[in-house]
């Protein structure tokens, strides 16, 4: 399996999820409580993320980070962005120095 199929299963669920109300759906449930939460969910997670890290516990540090990329991928769907928008920026800054791209920003 290609490491991105489970990303793209991943978001195509969540998008299935999106405006549904069956009340038995964290998914639902986020959309549901609206933009502020899904952003305070986010952050919540790259909290986690830093603070596993800082533990310098691999193992969580793998639980946090699937809990940001699919928070993260919350947030996408809720921006009508897809897994090949964000992997076409990453290509378009493939090659270009972090600090000439960081530079180059509007």
């Amino acid at each position: 399996m290609n490491d991105l199929e489970i990303f793209n299963r991943l978001q195509s669920l969540i998008v299935s999820r999106q405006g549904k109300s069956t009340g038995n759906s964290y998914t639902e449930e986020l959309f549901r409580k609206g933009h502020d939460h899904l952003l305070k969910k986010f952050g919540e997670e790259a909290l986690e993320v830093l603070m596993a890290s800082k533990d310098n516990d691999s193992e969580h540090v793998v639980r946090e980070l699937a809990d940001l990329w699919f928070h993260s991928l919350v947030v996408m769907t809720y921006h009508g962005i897809s897994m090949s928008d964000v992997a076409s920026e990453l290509e378009r800054r493939e090659g270009i120095s972090g600090l000439e791209e960081k530079s180059g920003r509007k």
